[in-house]
């Protein structure tokens, strides 16, 4: 019986432990949960057969060392930070290594250690980063083999609310890591567009009044904002001759607006300089946000947005010590933005495509919507965990046979992967122009 090891059981986790606990039972598997909630493990095993739960303070390296050594492939949903020493782990004990996160430098490190021990370091398994790099490489693969020469490609992604379940001022519920959502954009942008490289402060992301259409029977508009630093991957899919390369995240134009206020007043600070004790969210609000210093800000939308989050909550008490702003607006954030028991989340990708042939211009857009079943089994959790299940599967079966670090964008991988989402109604909708 092979053992697949997950580490976290969080909210992107329960379609992911729902397809290996169905696997498992043709495949032989038994599936070891290990986080440190044993509430949330049993919520999403439900002490199903074939799984087996793990209660596991990560920072305990005797037993996590113990876990990996036991597994035979290793899934880690936990935060970024702590995939390098799951890693070290993986290499010292022969193990293959799947993230949903982005293969930063110090797992890229691992990459010769990896190939030494015949291991994958499969990162970016997700969904954006994951299906996002699939999708767009097969088309640009079909593209190039009908000898397309790629001009300009924009690719957007956004985990939104579904308009069923769409009834607050940020048109907007939290679906995965809140602290991610609070911190999202910080590092600024980088781009290429029309051969100019752009830089582009965090201040900035939100300021600029960006939208893109997703043809559909509602021709719906977003607004977007260019994610982090999209250069690196002009050389991974080989886009060297594309005047035009962005990755940007996609959101609703009110959410945009707010945003760019909460960010210009500061209540994304991570310095720890606000002494909550005692204080609620009235009082942070009023604080941070004084309405005669700061009236050409409020307008009507974002005072309702406010209104929303808390600013005249006086009895919602925050008593988180000498914390940071941010701390604080992620607090409001899990308070008021909430997927509710019958809610449902959105996902929107969504790729556009310029390129030529023989001296024709074309263009296409491939686009992705997905919703979720309910605050659990989430589109979210779909897109993010399937990938990672998938290709657990895949390499457990020697059908994907690489090694090192990798991202899915070579046909060994996004191939079969692609292929089994369908399965799951996650399929893109392209239309050629």
């Amino acid at each position: 019986m092979k053992k697949i090891l997950l580490f976290g059981a969080g909210k992107s986790a329960s379609v992911l432990i729902d397809y290996l606990i169905y696997e498992s039972v043709e495949n032989n598997w038994e599936i070891m949960v290990a986080d440190a909630n044993a509430e949330l493990i049993e919520q999403k095993t439900m002490n199903r057969p074939h799984s087996k739960n793990i209660l596991l303070d990560i920072n305990d390296n005797a037993k996590r060392n113990s876990l990996i050594q036991e597994a035979d492939i290793v899934i880690s949903m936990m935060p970024p930070a702590l995939h390098i020493s799951i890693a070290h782990d993986c290499i010292e004990f022969g193990k293959s290594l799947l993230t949903a996160s982005y293969a930063d430098d110090t797992i890229k490190s691992l990459n010769a250690q990896a190939k030494e021990k015949g291991l994958i370091f499969l990162c970016e398994m997700g969904l954006d980063p994951g299906i996002d790099h699939m999708s767009a490489m097969k088309l640009l693969d079909e593209i190039k083999n009908k000898g397309g020469k790629i001009t300009s490609f924009k690719s957007h992604c956004g985990g939104l609310v579904a308009p069923e379940s769409d009834d607050n001022p940020w048109h907007y519920k939290i679906s995965w890591n809140p602290r991610n959502v609070v911190l999202a954009g910080k590092a600024g942008a980088i781009y290429k567009d029309k051969g100019q490289v752009k830089k582009e402060s965090y201040e900035e992301l939100f300021s600029k009044d960006r939208t893109v259409v997703l043809k559909n029977e509602n021709n719906e508009i977003f607004s977007f904002y260019p994610n982090r630093n999209s250069l690196p991957y002009i050389d991974l899919y080989h886009l060297e001759e594309a005047d035009t390369f962005v990755r940007t995240t996609l959101r609703h134009r009110d959410f945009m607006n707010g945003w760019n206020l909460l960010v210009k007043n500061n209540l994304t600070d991570e310095t720890a300089n606000y002494d909550s004790k005692g204080k609620s969210l009235q009082d942070f609000f009023h604080q941070y946000l004084n309405v005669e210093e700061n009236a050409e800000d409020l307008n009507p939308t974002f005072l309702n947005q406010l209104e929303f989050l808390g600013f005249n909550d006086a009895e919602t008490i925050i008593n988180k010590g000498i914390c940071s702003p941010a701390d604080v607006l992620q607090l409001a954030l899990e308070n008021k933005l909430i997927l509710s028991k019958d809610d449902k989340d959105m996902i929107v990708m969504l790729h556009e495509i310029e390129y030529s042939i023989n001296g024709n211009n074309h263009s296409v857009d491939s686009s992705l919507v997905v919703k979720g079943d309910d605050q659990i089994h989430t589109a979210m959790a779909k897109t993010v965990g399937l990938p990672l299940g998938i290709a657990a599967k895949l390499i457990l079966n020697n059908t994907i046979k690489s090694n090192g670090v990798q991202i899915p964008v070579t046909k060994e991988i996004y191939e079969p992967v692609l292929s089994e989402l369908i399965k799951y109604g996650i399929e893109f909708k392209e239309t050629f122009v």
